[in-house]
């Protein structure tokens, strides 16, 4: 891009096409549109910040900055871990947060039809006054957009049952690389026409077009959960407690991890033992929501297994206000862990069977690096969030938490699985994608981004390089 003669007649024309407002660039704004929450991945000052209310905007946008050859690099709040979001030099970032509509709610046929910048929260309080439900729940669910969610393929506490976004999605609208308009998916239960582009595009990380609408899958309103907390002596043994229940055949609504470190860390912040008594070297969680005689047998059920496999206290309530505060605990986590210091989480996937091999891990790379990694995650589904803290202020403590950073993915692949469960690839961990996928998944991955954006103007060096 030639700035000189670009950059004012790229902004004339996106000015035109935008709101009065809906244009940025002054100098001291632009940062704040900058980079997401991972703190280890590369970025630039964007040329301009948009913010579309509506897709033939969208359009314009994509239109005016692919005359140009300027990227593209979609945004929503900037919740995200992987700096998929983050801007590259001289990029147009594009922020969907102004796109919030809750286009439809029918009841009927349990879906919503919504735009990218409605928050997560927003939609499950909505959806809930006509007793239904929307599931995917990311820590962040309380400011995070559903364009982000979308995204990335987010996940959250409930996966074990519900699964991750993509299962919730029944169809998209998407604004192509050449300015035009795709309607992926349906609206009925069905549907086997045609490629799923619609699982195509969930999880793209901007790479192959720009959301603008989703129609949602809802389910009927859960019951108020139940909820049972369990404390170990060793990691061992709640690994152990895992493995039984999913062998059991049980699935919880929830099935929570935290070790040693994770537990200390939110009992310090919170003034609180979490029932768990001092020492304890693994915290399970798990709830029901199935209500009734079933979520009675299904928790009681859960803590026989976990006195079977050795728990020092297993304890089951049904009190909302007890079972509220152990979640809160276990969304406090990273909270609790800035009293020591800034952190930096990972987001590996193993089977469940290596829980307890990747605890152990996790706890011999902080001995290596010298740094307090603390393990939590969702242990229904095997995606563990190892969190290394870190003194921000030291160059050194920050390239050790790098190291242990790629030492825990390393571990993670090593033991069977995936290099993120949940957060994204983004733009710190493509190497680890070509190692995970290999050459001839890469060139296919190459294939589809060339095919549909093949100037690689949507968010470039995002998940992969063109190579």
């Amino acid at each position: 891009m030639h700035a000189s003669v670009t950059s004012p007649e790229l902004l004339a024309r996106l000015s035109s096409a935008l709101d009065h407002d809906g244009v940025i660039t002054d100098a001291d704004v632009l940062p704040g549109y900058e980079r997401d929450m991972m703190p280890l991945a590369p970025y630039g000052t964007p040329l301009a910040v948009v913010l579309p209310r509506t897709t033939a905007q969208v359009q314009a946008v994509v239109r005016a900055c692919a005359e140009h050859g300027v990227p593209i690099v979609p945004r929503g709040a900037g919740s995200g871990l992987s700096g998929a979001a983050n801007a590259i030099a001289g990029c147009v970032v594009l922020v969907t947060t102004r796109m919030n509509a809750i286009l439809e709610i029918d009841p009927d046929n349990r879906l919503a039809v919504v735009e990218p910048g409605v928050i997560n929260l927003d939609l499950r309080a909505a959806v809930e006054q006509h007793g239904l439900f929307y599931p995917p729940d990311p820590s962040s669910y309380d400011w995070c957009t559903l364009g982000g969610n979308l995204s990335t393929n987010a996940g959250g506490l409930c996966c074990v049952k519900y699964g991750v976004t993509t299962d919730s999605v029944l169809g998209l609208r998407v604004v192509l690389a050449d300015g035009e308009v795709l309607d992926t998916g349906r609206r009925t239960v069905k549907g086997v026409a045609g490629y799923d582009l619609t699982k195509l595009f969930v999880g793209s990380e901007g790479t192959l077009g720009v959301i603008t609408r989703a129609t949602l899958a809802l389910r009927p309103l859960p019951q108020a959960p139940g909820t049972l907390v369990a404390a170990f002596d060793t990691a061992a043994a709640a690994g152990d407690a895992v493995t039984r229940v999913v062998r059991a055949g049980i699935i919880p609504s929830l099935m929570e991890i935290m070790d040693a470190t994770a537990i200390a860390a939110v009992e310090a912040h919170l003034k609180t033992e979490l029932g768990a008594g001092r020492g304890s070297a693994a915290l399970l969680i798990c709830q029901s929501d199935t209500g009734g005689d079933a979520a009675v047998g299904e928790l009681s059920a859960i803590e026989r297994i976990c006195q079977d496999a050795g728990a020092t206290l297993a304890h089951t309530t049904f009190d909302l206000a007890e079972g509220a505060l152990l979640l809160t605990a276990r969304r406090a986590v990273l909270t609790a862990l800035e009293t020591y210091g800034a952190w930096l989480t990972d987001d590996v996937c193993v089977p469940r069977t290596k829980i307890t091999d990747l605890i152990a891990g996790c706890e011999r790379i902080s001995a290596e690096v010298g740094l307090r990694v603390a393990v939590v995650g969702h242990a229904g589904d095997g995606n563990m969030h190892p969190t290394i803290v870190y003194d921000p202020a030291s160059a050194d403590e920050f390239a050790r938490a790098e190291r242990a950073f790629a030492d825990i993915l390393d571990l993670g692949l090593r033991l069977g699985g995936t290099i993120t469960g949940e957060h994204g690839v983004g733009k710190i961990k493509r190497e680890w994608l070509a190692r995970e996928i290999g050459p001839v998944g890469l060139r296919v991955h190459r294939a589809v981004k060339a095919a549909l954006d093949p100037g690689n103007l949507f968010n470039p060096g995002s998940m992969f390089d063109l190579g």
